[in-house]
């Protein structure tokens, strides 16, 4: 079961009452539906969907649904659930705020009273995630949520209402309709405790703490690598400027200091400055800080450097 399929699977399952009943099903119906006057036509490859469509039509309008299983050979051959109602229809979406005064044209998008408030709102979009949404399991590469949308005017609906709670929602075309999506982990998460997918939560946020951790190690790692290699050049070349001394046969005129320095650092090539500080400290019972190693090193490249432009000049 996908990690989309068990969300649908926990929301499917929430009590409500009868008002937030009326909004989920008015999201459900807004997203993904053939709206007539005289029917109403839903399809869903989600069964948990279908069941949840089914039951709350019945205990709200005491109308059993038909529901007729095909099979889908597109993709996967996943079984497609067709849920139709023929009887109260005008009731239902006069309900789900579907249809203007008029009882002529099915609306594009619902009636404000269908949002209201943040309980409503939360069913609005739980009916709409239902019946359109997906989100990436959070194990995978990237983090996902979109809404697929028939039209423009809806997506942008849908967009607004999800930017009510800062979720920076945004609406992309594609060849067939619309998406709604949102990339940002948190903003996800957001969601999900919106729509009251508890479980769901705690296995997203439990996922992406444990990713960000292993980003920040492996961040670390690769800032570790990288000094390691940096401060392996910086010794190969400091050892490259010792031995320019000594084929200038110039070492013998250091200062002790600096040819103690030299020393330590042809004994210990792959050593830091600052190990190679404590090395010299416990081995010679004189303390001396890094930046007094690199100072030493320091007149050691510039001896070097002294000595092959003089050559060349």
């Amino acid at each position: 079961m996908t990690f989309s399929a068990k969300i649908k699977e926990e929301i499917s399952k929430l009590e409500l009452t009868k008002i937030e009943y009326i909004s989920e099903l008015s999201g459900i119906l807004t997203t993904n539906s053939d709206l007539k006057i005289y029917s109403i036509r839903v399809q869903t490859e989600n069964i948990n969907a279908a069941n949840r469509i089914f039951k709350i039509i019945k205990d709200l309008y005491n109308v059993t649904s038909s529901i007729t299983v095909r099979k889908n050979y597109n993709f996967k051959k996943n079984e497609i659930y067709i849920i139709e109602v023929k009887k109260n229809v005008i009731e239902i979406i006069r309900d789900l705020g579907l249809i203007n005064e008029k009882g002529i044209n099915i609306n594009v998008v619902p009636n404000s009273e269908i949002v209201d408030d943040e309980e409503l709102k939360s069913a609005f979009l739980r009916g709409c995630f239902l019946i359109g949404g997906s989100v990436n399991d959070p194990k995978t590469s990237r983090y996902h949520l979109e809404f697929i949308i028939n039209t423009l005017k809806f997506a942008e609906f849908l967009k607004d209402v999800l930017n009510t709670y800062n979720l920076n929602a945004k609406v992309l075309r594609r060849a067939k309709g619309y998406m709604v999506y949102v990339k940002e982990s948190e903003k996800i998460c957001d969601f999900l405790k919106i729509i009251k997918a508890y479980n769901a939560v705690m296995y997203y946020e439990d996922i992406r703490i444990l990713r960000e951790r292993e980003n920040m190690n492996n961040r670390i790692n690769n800032c570790e690598q990288a000094n390691i290699e940096k401060s392996m050049a910086s010794a190969n070349k400091q050892i490259e400027y010792i031995n320019i001394i000594k084929k200038y046969d110039a070492y013998d005129l250091l200062d002790e200091k600096v040819k103690q320095v030299a020393d330590y650092r042809m004994k210990y090539p792959e050593s830091s400055l600052i190990e190679l500080s404590k090395i010299i400290s416990v081995e010679t019972s004189n303390n001396i800080s890094k930046s007094c190693v690199n100072h030493r090193l320091r007149k050691l490249k510039d001896l070097a450097e002294k000595l092959i432009d003089k050559e060349e000049s």
